[in-house]
């Protein structure tokens, strides 16, 4: 809840002559009637007879077709406070005549807050009734309430409501609106599109949605929920199978949407998956089935020239083979990952601009392309996945400097693990007190973090060693030297293995 308060002077001169029409007989005083109608049938004619009962003089009338409530108000403050009501005054309109407007499109609670804040500049705003005061405020051009209401809404999204929200922005042009709840479903997608409002997303929605790259989400689990959100929209069941003769239905549902799914970033293995469904258009098929046979000859420029050929076309495919930005990496995949690496670099900027600027595998596993790609990028991010499938690495502020000096001062480095051979959770070891030098430069050997040599790349990139510990942290309860240290990150001290190298930077 808020209170909305313009205390100006325009506001305690309202307030004074608020307060004299309360005690007014004069029957002259009041110059313009505003009656809410209602469907309901019960209203508290003991509260409203009351004369203290709130700011204003209430009538409650009935007849055998309405429930009115009878506001009785000033043309001078209505037309000071909208701009609806300013040229209505002017038009000389019916309503003008008659000295009476009739409204069927607000509650009697709702019209007596605005008409409060009319007189008084006060106004409180909460989830129960925000929408209607800010709907109310933009059919009758009350700017400064369009704007709070606005505010207090972006501030309060939730995922139970953001859709109908967006809908009914979207009906009334509630540009900011709108664009304040792409952005909430964006960054909550997540845990959004577990939920069943997801289902309830209009087609065109979904599209923006997933046109996003900054959207933190695995493209599989994507995949399925897409199948699970044409499916409510063609009302078929959830449960079991997709029934044969419901299978083209369903292709036509979805064919619109399932080009935004990022199939570059889906495993062999949920690749496999995905095309089995039937589901998938057969230009995405055939695409998707040649980038697996490129990517199975293991040429890496063979597959760099196919994936950058299809990142570089306009259609409507294209979008297959670019993976979100959120961190173009093969070997991240978990969106919890991501937020961990991004919580940890502390660097928005860096986060969404970096981009892989060399792939083992891609590249080549070699010292040779690792330095050529690599050195003097100023800050760099390395991510390494091993045969056993442990994920860890490291970041330098400074970079991978060329020149004379083995060991380089970086305060600022850390090393990180994302899996484990202990399944401890993902974690961030910086250097350790006294100590300075987070890299070494050796031209001839791949990345090296730590004096001590905590993590070290051979040559081509292989075997890897890690005497963890000797300049990074380690994790709470384990002593540097043990076999527990030196294992902690790659499962050995010596001689693990590399799947996948990658190093990010600007």
């Amino acid at each position: 809840m808020q209170i909305y308060s313009n205390t100006d002077k325009l506001s305690k001169d309202l307030e004074d002559l608020f307060s004299k029409s309360l005690n007014s007989n004069e029957e002259n005083f009041n110059d313009f009637e505003i009656i809410c109608e209602e469907n309901k049938k019960t209203f508290s004619i003991k509260s409203i007879k009351e004369e203290n009962f709130n700011d204003f003089e209430m009538v409650y009338q009935q007849n055998q077709e309405k429930n009115q409530i009878l506001f009785k108000t000033h043309k001078s403050i209505l037309s000071s406070r909208s701009e609806y009501f300013k040229s209505l005054f002017r038009s000389k309109m019916k309503e003008f005549q008659e000295n009476k407007l009739i409204l069927k499109d607000v509650s009697s609670s709702i019209l007596s807050s605005i008409l409060n804040y009319f007189y008084s500049g006060k106004i409180e705003i909460n989830l129960e009734n925000a929408i209607e005061i800010l709907m109310f405020s933009s059919r009758y051009l009350i700017d400064e309430l369009i704007i709070f209401c606005s505010n207090f809404i972006k501030n309060n999204l939730q995922i139970e409501t953001v859709v109908d929200l967006l809908k009914l922005s979207e009906s009334m042009d509630f540009n900011q609106l709108i664009d304040s709840c792409f952005k909430f479903i964006s960054q909550n997608f997540k845990e959004f599109i577990k939920t069943p409002f997801f289902l309830e997303l209009e087609e065109n929605h979904l599209n923006i949605i997933l046109s996003n790259d900054q959207i933190l989400i695995n493209e599989f689990e994507l995949f399925e929920s897409i199948i699970k959100w044409g499916r409510h929209k063609l009302n078929f069941s959830q449960k079991g199978k997709i029934k044969k003769q419901e299978k083209e239905q369903l292709q036509n549902q979805i064919s619109n949407v399932i080009h935004k799914i990022r199939f570059i970033d889906l495993s062999k293995k949920e690749l496999k998956k995905t095309l089995k469904s039937d589901l998938i258009p057969n230009q995405i098929s055939q695409k998707m089935i040649e980038f697996q046979k490129i990517s199975n000859e293991k040429i890496p420029q063979k597959l760099r020239d196919f994936i950058e050929h299809y990142q570089s076309e306009t259609n409507h495919i294209s979008l297959i083979f670019n993976s979100r930005v959120v961190i173009k990496s093969s070997i991240i995949k978990d969106p919890d990952h991501i937020k961990k690496l991004k919580e940890w670099l502390n660097d928005s900027e860096f986060f969404s601009k970096m981009k892989l600027g060399f792939s083992a595998r891609r590249d080549g596993f070699s010292y040779k392309p690792f330095h050529s790609h690599c050195d003097d990028k100023g800050k760099t991010l390395i991510i390494i996945k091993t045969t056993e499938n442990y994920i860890f690495g490291g970041f330098t502020k400074v970079g991978f400097i060329t020149g004379n000096q083995r060991f380089i001062a970086d305060p600022d480095a850390f090393i990180f693990t994302l899996k484990n051979p202990k399944k401890d959770p993902p974690q961030k070891f910086s250097i350790k007190s006294g100590k300075t030098n987070g890299i070494e430069y050796i031209p001839t050997f791949g990345p090296v973090f730590g004096a001590g040599y905590d993590i070290r790349l051979y040559g081509n990139l292989q075997p890897g060693w890690s005497d963890f510990g000797h300049t990074f942290n380690l994790p709470n309860g384990i002593i540097y030297g043990t076999e527990e240290s030196k294992s902690y990150l790659a499962g050995s001290y010596k001689d693990w293995i590399i799947e996948e190298l990658e190093c990010f930077f600007i």
